[in-house]
Protein backbone atom coordinates (compact mmCIF):
# COMPACT_ATOMS: atom_id res chain seq x y z
CA UNK A 1 0.00 0.00 0.00
CA UNK A 2 1.27 3.44 -0.90
CA UNK A 3 -0.42 6.57 0.40
CA UNK A 4 -0.70 9.23 -2.30
CA UNK A 5 -2.01 12.76 -2.58
CA UNK A 6 -5.60 13.35 -3.52
CA UNK A 7 -9.09 12.48 -2.40
CA UNK A 8 -12.13 11.37 -4.36
CA UNK A 9 -10.55 12.29 -7.70
CA UNK A 10 -7.34 10.30 -7.21
CA UNK A 11 -8.80 7.30 -9.06
CA UNK A 12 -9.15 7.28 -12.84
CA UNK A 13 -12.34 8.70 -14.29
CA UNK A 14 -13.59 10.72 -11.32
CA UNK A 15 -14.31 14.43 -11.07
CA UNK A 16 -15.83 16.44 -8.23
CA UNK A 17 -17.05 19.89 -7.26
CA UNK A 18 -18.28 21.88 -4.29
CA UNK A 19 -20.20 25.17 -4.25
CA UNK A 20 -22.31 27.45 -2.05
CA UNK A 21 -25.96 27.18 -3.12
CA UNK A 22 -27.78 28.94 -0.28
CA UNK A 23 -28.61 26.28 2.32
CA UNK A 24 -26.24 27.61 4.97
CA UNK A 25 -26.52 31.11 6.40
CA UNK A 26 -22.78 31.65 6.08
CA UNK A 27 -22.11 32.36 2.41
CA UNK A 28 -18.40 31.75 2.97
CA UNK A 29 -19.05 28.03 3.52
CA UNK A 30 -19.70 25.67 0.62
CA UNK A 31 -22.81 23.55 1.15
CA UNK A 32 -23.29 21.34 -1.92
CA UNK A 33 -20.89 18.68 -3.21
CA UNK A 34 -20.88 16.38 -6.24
CA UNK A 35 -18.75 13.36 -7.20
CA UNK A 36 -19.05 11.90 -10.72
CA UNK A 37 -17.57 8.95 -12.57
CA UNK A 38 -17.09 8.81 -16.34
CA UNK A 39 -18.59 5.32 -16.42
CA UNK A 40 -20.96 3.24 -14.33
CA UNK A 41 -19.60 1.99 -11.00
CA UNK A 42 -20.14 -0.94 -8.72
CA UNK A 43 -21.48 0.68 -5.57
CA UNK A 44 -22.28 -0.22 -1.98
CA UNK A 45 -22.96 1.57 1.28
CA UNK A 46 -23.46 0.95 4.97
CA UNK A 47 -25.70 3.15 7.07
CA UNK A 48 -26.48 4.50 10.52
CA UNK A 49 -28.01 2.10 13.05
CA UNK A 50 -30.15 4.87 14.55
CA UNK A 51 -33.86 4.04 14.30
CA UNK A 52 -34.43 7.63 13.16
CA UNK A 53 -32.89 7.85 9.70
CA UNK A 54 -32.54 10.78 7.33
CA UNK A 55 -34.65 10.72 4.16
CA UNK A 56 -31.57 10.55 1.88
CA UNK A 57 -30.70 7.14 3.33
CA UNK A 58 -34.04 5.67 2.20
CA UNK A 59 -33.54 7.09 -1.29
CA UNK A 60 -29.91 5.92 -1.56
CA UNK A 61 -30.83 2.40 -0.41
CA UNK A 62 -33.44 2.19 -3.13
CA UNK A 63 -31.18 3.70 -5.78
CA UNK A 64 -28.21 1.38 -5.26
CA UNK A 65 -30.03 -1.84 -4.44
CA UNK A 66 -28.82 -3.04 -7.86
CA UNK A 67 -25.20 -2.38 -6.81
CA UNK A 68 -24.72 0.42 -9.36
CA UNK A 69 -24.15 4.20 -9.21
CA UNK A 70 -22.38 6.85 -11.25
CA UNK A 71 -22.66 9.97 -9.06
CA UNK A 72 -23.01 11.12 -5.45
CA UNK A 73 -24.48 14.42 -4.24
CA UNK A 74 -24.41 15.78 -0.71
CA UNK A 75 -25.59 18.96 0.99
CA UNK A 76 -24.50 20.30 4.35
CA UNK A 77 -26.30 22.67 6.71
CA UNK A 78 -29.51 20.63 6.85
CA UNK A 79 -29.93 16.91 7.57
CA UNK A 80 -33.27 16.51 5.77
CA UNK A 81 -34.39 14.35 8.69
CA UNK A 82 -37.79 14.24 10.44
CA UNK A 83 -39.36 16.27 7.64
CA UNK A 84 -42.74 15.23 6.17
CA UNK A 85 -41.46 15.94 2.65
CA UNK A 86 -37.94 14.59 3.19
CA UNK A 87 -38.08 11.72 0.69
CA UNK A 88 -39.74 13.98 -1.88
CA UNK A 89 -36.95 16.56 -1.45
CA UNK A 90 -34.25 13.88 -1.88
CA UNK A 91 -35.96 12.43 -4.95
CA UNK A 92 -36.43 15.89 -6.46
CA UNK A 93 -32.71 16.52 -5.99
CA UNK A 94 -31.84 13.25 -7.76
CA UNK A 95 -34.19 14.06 -10.65
CA UNK A 96 -32.66 17.52 -11.13
CA UNK A 97 -29.13 16.15 -11.05
CA UNK A 98 -29.98 13.27 -13.38
CA UNK A 99 -31.43 15.69 -15.93
CA UNK A 100 -28.32 17.91 -15.79
CA UNK A 101 -25.92 14.95 -16.11
CA UNK A 102 -28.09 13.01 -18.58
CA UNK A 103 -28.12 9.91 -16.36
CA UNK A 104 -30.79 7.92 -14.54
CA UNK A 105 -32.00 9.34 -11.22
CA UNK A 106 -31.67 5.78 -9.86
CA UNK A 107 -27.89 5.81 -10.34
CA UNK A 108 -27.28 8.50 -7.71
CA UNK A 109 -26.11 8.31 -4.10
CA UNK A 110 -27.58 11.16 -2.06
CA UNK A 111 -26.70 12.37 1.43
CA UNK A 112 -27.44 15.30 3.73
CA UNK A 113 -25.91 16.49 6.98
CA UNK A 114 -26.65 19.26 9.43
CA UNK A 115 -29.51 20.33 11.68
CA UNK A 116 -32.37 17.86 12.20
CA UNK A 117 -36.07 18.74 11.92
CA UNK A 118 -35.87 21.86 9.78
CA UNK A 119 -37.31 22.01 6.25
CA UNK A 120 -34.70 21.79 3.50
CA UNK A 121 -34.94 24.38 0.76
CA UNK A 122 -34.82 22.08 -2.26
CA UNK A 123 -35.04 25.03 -4.66
CA UNK A 124 -31.64 26.24 -3.46
CA UNK A 125 -30.24 22.84 -4.40
CA UNK A 126 -31.95 22.50 -7.78
CA UNK A 127 -31.01 26.06 -8.70
CA UNK A 128 -27.41 25.32 -7.73
CA UNK A 129 -27.07 22.03 -9.61
CA UNK A 130 -26.21 23.54 -13.04
CA UNK A 131 -23.29 25.45 -11.48
CA UNK A 132 -22.31 22.38 -9.48
CA UNK A 133 -22.14 20.24 -12.61
CA UNK A 134 -20.33 22.92 -14.59
CA UNK A 135 -17.68 23.07 -11.83
CA UNK A 136 -16.81 19.36 -12.05
CA UNK A 137 -13.06 18.79 -12.44
CA UNK A 138 -10.23 16.52 -11.36
CA UNK A 139 -9.11 19.39 -9.11
CA UNK A 140 -12.56 19.68 -7.54
CA UNK A 141 -12.09 17.04 -4.85
CA UNK A 142 -10.92 19.60 -2.30
CA UNK A 143 -13.97 21.81 -2.90
CA UNK A 144 -16.19 18.76 -2.41
CA UNK A 145 -14.39 17.92 0.84
CA UNK A 146 -15.18 21.41 2.19
CA UNK A 147 -18.81 21.34 1.04
CA UNK A 148 -19.77 18.29 3.14
CA UNK A 149 -18.53 19.70 6.47
CA UNK A 150 -20.63 20.84 9.43
CA UNK A 151 -18.77 21.57 12.68
CA UNK A 152 -15.53 20.04 11.39
CA UNK A 153 -12.49 22.25 11.73
CA UNK A 154 -10.91 21.05 8.50
CA UNK A 155 -11.61 18.79 5.51
CA UNK A 156 -10.59 15.16 5.52
CA UNK A 157 -9.28 13.46 2.39
CA UNK A 158 -6.88 10.62 1.67
CA UNK A 159 -5.86 8.32 -1.17
CA UNK A 160 -3.92 5.12 -1.72
CA UNK A 161 -2.54 3.13 -4.65
CA UNK A 162 -1.78 -0.58 -5.01
CA UNK A 163 -1.52 -3.29 -7.65
CA UNK A 164 -4.25 -5.80 -8.46
CA UNK A 165 -3.43 -8.43 -11.06
CA UNK A 166 -0.49 -6.38 -12.32
CA UNK A 167 -2.60 -3.23 -12.79
CA UNK A 168 -2.01 -0.03 -10.80
CA UNK A 169 -5.20 0.82 -8.92
CA UNK A 170 -6.14 3.87 -6.90
CA UNK A 171 -8.74 4.65 -4.28
CA UNK A 172 -9.49 7.97 -2.61
CA UNK A 173 -11.99 9.38 -0.21
CA UNK A 174 -13.37 12.37 1.64
CA UNK A 175 -15.11 12.36 5.01
CA UNK A 176 -16.96 14.57 7.43
CA UNK A 177 -17.51 13.94 11.08
CA UNK A 178 -16.76 15.85 14.24
CA UNK A 179 -19.63 15.39 16.69
CA UNK A 180 -22.33 12.70 17.08
CA UNK A 181 -19.63 10.15 16.42
CA UNK A 182 -20.28 6.71 17.84
CA UNK A 183 -20.74 4.54 14.78
CA UNK A 184 -22.00 1.11 14.31
CA UNK A 185 -21.66 2.50 10.87
CA UNK A 186 -23.06 5.87 11.64
CA UNK A 187 -22.53 9.50 12.53
CA UNK A 188 -20.48 10.68 9.63
CA UNK A 189 -20.42 10.87 5.85
CA UNK A 190 -17.68 9.13 3.91
CA UNK A 191 -17.43 8.98 0.12
CA UNK A 192 -14.83 6.64 -1.38
CA UNK A 193 -14.05 6.21 -5.07
CA UNK A 194 -11.82 3.74 -6.87
CA UNK A 195 -10.84 2.50 -10.31
CA UNK A 196 -10.63 -1.17 -9.31
CA UNK A 197 -12.84 -3.60 -11.24
CA UNK A 198 -14.91 -5.42 -8.62
CA UNK A 199 -18.38 -6.92 -8.84
CA UNK A 200 -21.33 -5.33 -6.98
CA UNK A 201 -21.59 -8.46 -4.85
CA UNK A 202 -17.96 -8.35 -3.72
CA UNK A 203 -17.84 -4.61 -3.12
CA UNK A 204 -20.79 -5.01 -0.75
CA UNK A 205 -18.88 -7.63 1.23
CA UNK A 206 -15.67 -5.57 1.26
CA UNK A 207 -17.37 -2.37 2.44
CA UNK A 208 -18.84 -4.16 5.46
CA UNK A 209 -15.50 -5.80 6.32
CA UNK A 210 -13.56 -2.52 6.01
CA UNK A 211 -16.13 -0.58 8.04
CA UNK A 212 -15.92 -3.07 10.90
CA UNK A 213 -12.15 -2.50 11.13
CA UNK A 214 -12.31 1.30 10.87
CA UNK A 215 -15.37 3.52 11.05
CA UNK A 216 -17.22 1.17 13.39
CA UNK A 217 -14.29 1.55 15.78
CA UNK A 218 -14.61 5.34 16.21
CA UNK A 219 -16.22 7.13 19.13
CA UNK A 220 -16.11 10.87 19.79
CA UNK A 221 -19.09 11.43 22.07
CA UNK A 222 -21.29 8.33 22.23
CA UNK A 223 -24.13 9.83 20.17
CA UNK A 224 -25.22 8.01 17.03
CA UNK A 225 -26.42 10.27 14.22
CA UNK A 226 -29.47 9.85 12.02
CA UNK A 227 -28.07 10.35 8.54
CA UNK A 228 -24.64 9.25 7.88
CA UNK A 229 -23.10 6.54 5.82
CA UNK A 230 -20.05 5.16 4.10
CA UNK A 231 -20.50 4.82 0.34
CA UNK A 232 -18.02 3.33 -2.12
CA UNK A 233 -18.04 3.54 -5.93
CA UNK A 234 -15.47 1.74 -8.11
CA UNK A 235 -15.53 2.10 -11.90
CA UNK A 236 -13.08 -0.56 -13.13
CA UNK A 237 -11.03 1.86 -15.21
CA UNK A 238 -7.75 0.49 -13.81
CA UNK A 239 -8.25 -2.45 -16.17
CA UNK A 240 -7.74 -5.35 -13.76
CA UNK A 241 -9.71 -8.56 -14.15
CA UNK A 242 -12.99 -8.05 -12.29
CA UNK A 243 -12.92 -9.33 -8.72
CA UNK A 244 -15.85 -11.73 -8.34
CA UNK A 245 -14.74 -13.92 -5.42
CA UNK A 246 -12.62 -13.87 -2.29
CA UNK A 247 -9.29 -14.55 -3.98
CA UNK A 248 -5.85 -12.90 -3.70
CA UNK A 249 -6.99 -9.89 -5.73
CA UNK A 250 -9.90 -9.43 -3.33
CA UNK A 251 -7.51 -9.51 -0.36
CA UNK A 252 -5.41 -6.72 -1.90
CA UNK A 253 -8.51 -4.67 -2.69
CA UNK A 254 -9.83 -5.15 0.85
CA UNK A 255 -6.44 -4.21 2.30
CA UNK A 256 -6.42 -0.98 0.27
CA UNK A 257 -9.99 -0.12 1.21
CA UNK A 258 -9.37 -0.84 4.89
CA UNK A 259 -6.13 1.18 4.87
CA UNK A 260 -8.00 4.15 3.41
CA UNK A 261 -10.91 3.78 5.82
CA UNK A 262 -8.56 3.69 8.81
CA UNK A 263 -6.81 6.85 7.60
CA UNK A 264 -10.12 8.69 7.34
CA UNK A 265 -11.26 7.25 10.69
CA UNK A 266 -8.22 8.72 12.41
CA UNK A 267 -8.89 12.10 10.80
CA UNK A 268 -12.48 12.06 12.07
CA UNK A 269 -11.42 11.11 15.59
CA UNK A 270 -8.67 13.73 15.66
CA UNK A 271 -11.15 16.41 14.55
CA UNK A 272 -13.74 15.59 17.22
CA UNK A 273 -15.59 18.69 18.37
CA UNK A 274 -13.25 20.62 20.66
CA UNK A 275 -10.70 17.80 20.61
CA UNK A 276 -7.03 18.43 21.34
CA UNK A 277 -5.79 14.82 21.18
CA UNK A 278 -6.22 11.72 19.02
CA UNK A 279 -6.67 8.62 21.17
CA UNK A 280 -6.07 5.04 20.05
CA UNK A 281 -7.30 2.18 22.19
CA UNK A 282 -5.16 -0.79 21.18
CA UNK A 283 -6.30 -4.13 22.61
CA UNK A 284 -4.23 -7.23 21.89
CA UNK A 285 -3.78 -10.83 23.02
CA UNK A 286 -7.57 -11.11 23.20
CA UNK A 287 -9.38 -14.48 23.02
CA UNK A 288 -11.25 -13.49 19.85
CA UNK A 289 -11.70 -10.55 17.45
CA UNK A 290 -15.11 -9.52 18.82
CA UNK A 291 -13.78 -9.30 22.38
CA UNK A 292 -10.87 -7.16 21.20
CA UNK A 293 -13.22 -4.80 19.34
CA UNK A 294 -15.71 -4.45 22.18
CA UNK A 295 -12.98 -3.85 24.76
CA UNK A 296 -11.16 -1.25 22.64
CA UNK A 297 -14.40 0.58 21.84
CA UNK A 298 -15.46 0.59 25.50
CA UNK A 299 -12.25 2.31 26.57
CA UNK A 300 -12.25 4.88 23.78
CA UNK A 301 -15.92 5.70 24.49
CA UNK A 302 -15.44 6.28 28.22
CA UNK A 303 -16.07 9.94 29.05
CA UNK A 304 -14.02 9.61 32.23
CA UNK A 305 -11.06 8.20 30.30
CA UNK A 306 -11.43 10.91 27.65
CA UNK A 307 -11.50 13.62 30.32
CA UNK A 308 -8.40 12.14 31.97
CA UNK A 309 -6.55 12.22 28.66
CA UNK A 310 -7.54 15.87 28.19
CA UNK A 311 -6.03 16.64 31.59
CA UNK A 312 -2.92 14.49 30.95
CA UNK A 313 -3.87 12.51 34.05
CA UNK A 314 -2.56 8.91 34.07
CA UNK A 315 -5.74 7.67 35.76
CA UNK A 316 -5.46 4.09 34.57
CA UNK A 317 -8.31 3.05 36.87
CA UNK A 318 -10.72 4.69 34.43
CA UNK A 319 -9.39 2.48 31.65
CA UNK A 320 -9.77 -0.65 33.76
CA UNK A 321 -13.26 0.46 34.78
CA UNK A 322 -14.27 0.83 31.12
CA UNK A 323 -12.94 -2.65 30.41
CA UNK A 324 -14.90 -3.95 33.39
CA UNK A 325 -18.27 -2.84 32.02
CA UNK A 326 -17.51 -3.79 28.41
CA UNK A 327 -20.08 -6.27 27.13
CA UNK A 328 -17.62 -9.13 26.73
CA UNK A 329 -15.92 -11.71 28.92
CA UNK A 330 -12.57 -10.52 30.33
CA UNK A 331 -10.26 -11.76 33.08
CA UNK A 332 -9.38 -8.43 34.71
CA UNK A 333 -6.64 -10.11 36.74
CA UNK A 334 -4.63 -10.67 33.55
CA UNK A 335 -4.82 -7.15 32.11
CA UNK A 336 -1.77 -4.92 31.60
CA UNK A 337 -2.14 -1.23 30.69
CA UNK A 338 0.41 1.25 29.36
CA UNK A 339 0.27 4.78 27.92
CA UNK A 340 2.32 5.62 24.81
CA UNK A 341 3.11 8.70 22.74
CA UNK A 342 6.07 10.20 20.91
CA UNK A 343 7.39 11.12 24.36
CA UNK A 344 7.75 7.48 25.34
CA UNK A 345 5.89 4.66 27.05
CA UNK A 346 4.95 3.93 30.64
CA UNK A 347 3.33 0.86 32.23
CA UNK A 348 0.69 1.80 34.80
CA UNK A 349 -1.08 -1.50 35.49
CA UNK A 350 0.03 -5.17 35.63
CA UNK A 351 -2.29 -8.12 36.13
CA UNK A 352 -5.19 -5.80 36.94
CA UNK A 353 -3.35 -3.93 39.68
CA UNK A 354 -1.41 -0.70 39.88
CA UNK A 355 2.37 -0.50 39.72
CA UNK A 356 4.78 2.23 40.76
CA UNK A 357 5.39 4.73 37.96
CA UNK A 358 6.61 8.27 37.55
CA UNK A 359 3.67 10.69 37.45
CA UNK A 360 5.99 13.27 35.88
CA UNK A 361 6.95 10.93 33.04
CA UNK A 362 3.32 9.90 32.57
CA UNK A 363 2.22 13.52 32.25
CA UNK A 364 4.97 14.19 29.72
CA UNK A 365 3.65 11.28 27.63
CA UNK A 366 0.00 12.32 27.94
CA UNK A 367 0.60 15.95 27.03
CA UNK A 368 1.24 14.92 23.41
CA UNK A 369 -1.55 15.16 20.83
CA UNK A 370 -1.55 11.46 19.84
CA UNK A 371 -1.90 8.95 22.66
CA UNK A 372 -2.08 5.16 22.50
CA UNK A 373 -3.81 3.38 25.36
CA UNK A 374 -2.07 0.02 25.22
CA UNK A 375 -4.13 -2.86 26.66
CA UNK A 376 -2.76 -6.41 26.85
CA UNK A 377 -5.49 -8.90 27.81
CA UNK A 378 -2.95 -11.77 28.01
CA UNK A 379 -5.66 -14.21 26.99
CA UNK A 380 -5.28 -15.03 23.27
CA UNK A 381 -3.89 -13.75 19.97
CA UNK A 382 -6.50 -11.39 18.48
CA UNK A 383 -6.27 -7.58 18.38
CA UNK A 384 -8.27 -4.46 17.51
CA UNK A 385 -7.81 -0.69 17.54
CA UNK A 386 -10.47 1.91 18.32
CA UNK A 387 -10.12 5.63 17.56
CA UNK A 388 -11.36 8.56 19.63
CA UNK A 389 -10.44 11.89 21.14
CA UNK A 390 -10.29 13.68 24.46
CA UNK A 391 -13.31 15.38 26.04
CA UNK A 392 -12.81 19.11 26.44
CA UNK A 393 -14.52 22.28 27.64
CA UNK A 394 -14.83 23.31 23.98
CA UNK A 395 -16.99 20.26 23.16
CA UNK A 396 -19.65 21.47 25.60
CA UNK A 397 -19.48 25.02 24.24
CA UNK A 398 -19.90 23.89 20.63
CA UNK A 399 -22.87 21.64 21.38
CA UNK A 400 -24.50 24.05 23.80
CA UNK A 401 -25.56 26.36 20.97
CA UNK A 402 -25.18 24.21 17.83
CA UNK A 403 -28.73 24.78 16.58
CA UNK A 404 -29.05 28.46 17.45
Amino acid sequence: MKEIKGGVTAAKGFTASGIYCGIRKNKEKKDLALIKSEVMCSAAAVYTTNKVKGAPIAVTKENIKDGKAIAAICNSGNANTCNADGVEVAETTCKALAKELNISEKDIIIASTGVIGQPLNVKAITDGIPSLVKSLSVEGGEDASWAILTTDLKPKEAAVEFEVGGKLCRMGGIAKGSGMINPNMATMLVFITGDVAVSPEMIKVAVKEAADESFNMISVDGDTSTNDMLSVMTNGMAGNAEITEKNEDYKVFLEGLTFLCKKLSQMIARDGEGATKLLEGYVYNAPDKETARIAAKSVISSNLTKAAMFGADANWGRVLCALGYAKCELDVNKIDIAFKSEAGEITVCKNGAGVDFSEEKAKEILLKDHIIIDINLNDGTEEATAFGCDLTYEYVRINGDYRT
